[in-house]
């Protein structure tokens, strides 16, 4: 007799085991960075993307404030509380007055090994890029930088960080499963602001920096503020015109300024067109450009490539104008008209004027 012999069954996937040593990191942490008394907008959108991942997880949501003694560093803690946060950390030492990286990655890092969070989100500023580069080689971690959105795997505790890459083309998760904390910046305008609620409250664990003048290499000789106020300013207008390279040429993007004008609005482009001259850098729109939260934004002549694509799909209501009937843009718009921008944006334009004309007579 011969007996049935029985195939082994198939290994399956091998479940992740995160390392015994990180087990103990929890929370979520927010850096929150200020400057000249004001906290940057992009900390506070981070607290409310935050609060929703700490929810998931189950653990509380931490703002990280770092200053000079004074009580409006200490005040900065309040608004975390407003905005969602359940505890603040605060270092506050003379020497964090302005910022400089070596005592600021110095105190974040600190923390971070005392306290043990999962997860530390920076803004994808100026100062945050710098911070969040040199917190994560100091503490030998993960960094996954221009996030576009977050997202936690709760099998794995694992934090789903996706942006855009090969050039603003593909879109790519990120996860940095056996290391802790788990990094990412996000750029200003790509999360929504959350409800400032003034009953929250929470409590504050103070430390100290631990550490002298003597040693820091670098020198605050001077400020000089940014002066921005002849510059666009896209990523906090209500309204876009936006265009690109279906406008043909840059005579016709007048038509763009001139619709644009009428709305009160922003000029914005596409890096094709801003490539190519027709408007400066400051108006370019996208992963390599600036990211754009308005109410309305109307695009012209853009083919809605995903580069372009993850600075402006977060607006309240997106209407495109191609002649292409099968542009990508009309996948993701809220309404589309297909025709010759050159003959539907004068007639906006006049159409938008009537409007408004009305409407201030009957004001």
């Amino acid at each position: 007799m011969s007996e049935e012999t029985k195939k082994p069954a198939p290994a399956g996937k091998k479940k992740f085991e995160l390392d015994e040593r990180l087990k103990a990191y929890k929370g979520v942490w927010v850096f929150i960075e200020h400057e000249r008394g004001a906290i940057h907008p992009v900390s506070l959108e981070l607290l409310g993307e935050g609060r929703k991942l700490a929810d998931m997880l189950g653990v509380e949501l931490a703002g990280v404030v770092m200053g000079p003694p004074a009580e409006t560093t200490r005040s900065f803690c309040q608004e975390a509380f407003y905005h969602g946060a359940d505890l603040c950390y605060l270092i506050e030492d003379p020497l964090l007055q302005d910022y400089r990286n070596e005592p600021y990655t110095k105190g974040l890092t600190d923390l971070v090994n005392k306290y043990q969070p999962e997860i530390l989100f920076l803004g994808a500023t100026t100062l945050g890029r710098d911070l969040a580069g040199s917190v994560a080689t100091t503490l030998k971690t993960g960094l996954t930088a221009d996030c576009t959105e977050l997202n936690i795997d709760l099998d794995v505790r694992s934090l789903l960080a996706s942006r855009p890459t090969f050039g603003g083309s593909l879109l790519c998760t990120i996860q940095t499963l056996n290391y802790r904390p788990q990094m990412a910046t996000v750029r200003p305008r790509v999360m929504a602001m959350p409800e400032r609620d003034a009953t929250r409250s929470g409590r504050i664990i103070e430390d100290a920096l631990g550490m002298i003048e003597d040693s820091i290499i670098t020198k605050v000789l001077e400020f000089i503020p940014d002066e921005m106020q002849d510059k666009p300013q896209l990523p906090f207008a209500d309204i876009i015109v936006a265009g690109g390279r279906g406008m043909k040429k840059p005579e016709n993007f007048k038509l763009i300024w001139e619709l644009a004008q009428v709305l009160g609005a922003e000029v914005g482009a596409t890096r094709p067109v801003v490539q190519a001259g027709w408007v400066e850098l400051d108006r370019q729109v996208g992963q390599s450009g600036k990211t754009v939260r308005p109410k309305l934004y109307i695009a012209v002549g853009i083919s809605g490539a995903i580069q372009h694509r993850v600075g402006m799909d977060a607006s309240d209501v997106i209407i495109a104008i191609n002649n292409d009937p099968n542009a990508p843009i009309f996948d993701f718009a809220h309404y589309g008209i297909v025709g010759n921008a050159m003959t539907i944006l004068p007639a906006l334009t006049e159409a938008f004027k009537a409007h408004l004309a009305t409407a201030r007579k009957a004001g």
